[in-house]
């Protein structure tokens, strides 16, 4: 065997993990598209047979706690990129740099965190949900707050009911993306979130333009080579 080559054991290892990730990726399609999908849909989905999915998951009920674990797992992930000093955020930042910023980072797991409020009435019930979500609705009441308290965001409706207001909101355009009547990358997301906290079309605009500027890998150049004489 050669020196490269995993043993059997790891092999088999790596091979349950990728079938359980593809499986859940299908769950959270499946689920996300329709919350009434069976397993037989999503194991056809995710292009196995029924009883290997049973093999990763007894039913439905461990099903959904694997897809919500590694939705909160991303969550969780995104409130912590975003609540890091960068473009945008820590000491120092406006609270309009620091929604977008927020918005823009949580973008890529949206479909979990849809397809977990989706679920919440059939598997998971309200309140574990509303557990599960606290760390990313908190902070974007806080960041609210901070902008209120600074003129930066309208006041007219108090932190908490406006972030659940731009949640609606940012749920309503990823199932329009999920849908496939608009695309998006998360700029048009987060700038319709500014626009809701009050700011101005034109200032949430350049705001959401800067910081995707600033996250743009720059390019590199090759070292000017010295000039030699024929």
């Amino acid at each position: 065997m050669s020196s490269t080559t995993p043993p059997p054991r790891a092999r088999t290892r790596r091979t349950t993990r990728v079938t359980r990730a593809r499986i859940l990726a299908a769950a959270l399609r499946e689920l996300g598209r329709n919350p009434d999908s069976s397993l037989g849909d999503i194991a056809e989905a995710a292009g196995v047979a029924r009883r290997t999915l049973y093999t990763h998951f007894a039913g439905r009920a461990e099903l959904v706690k694997g897809l919500a674990e590694d939705a909160m797992a991303a969550i969780r992930h995104a409130v912590t990129v975003a609540s890091t000093p960068g473009p945008g955020s820590g000491p120092g930042s406006d609270p309009a740099s620091a929604l977008a910023r927020f918005v823009l980072t949580l973008w890529p797991v949206g479909d979990a965190y849809r397809t977990l409020i989706g679920l919440t009435h059939q598997d998971l019930g309200h309140d574990l949900v509303s557990e599960l979500l606290a760390p990313a609705r908190e902070t974007v009441a806080g960041l609210l707050a901070e902008g209120q308290r600074q003129g930066v965001f309208h006041t007219v409706v108090p932190p908490g009911p406006l972030s659940g207001a731009i949640e609606a909101h940012l749920l309503a355009l990823l199932g329009a993306v999920n849908a496939g009547i608009w695309a998006d990358d998360g700029t048009g997301g987060a700038t319709a979130a500014l626009i809701a906290a009050g700011v101005d079309g034109r200032t949430a605009a350049a705001t959401v333009r800067r910081l995707r500027d600033a996250d743009r890998p720059r390019p590199t150049h090759p070292p000017d080579r010295p000039h030699r004489s024929p």
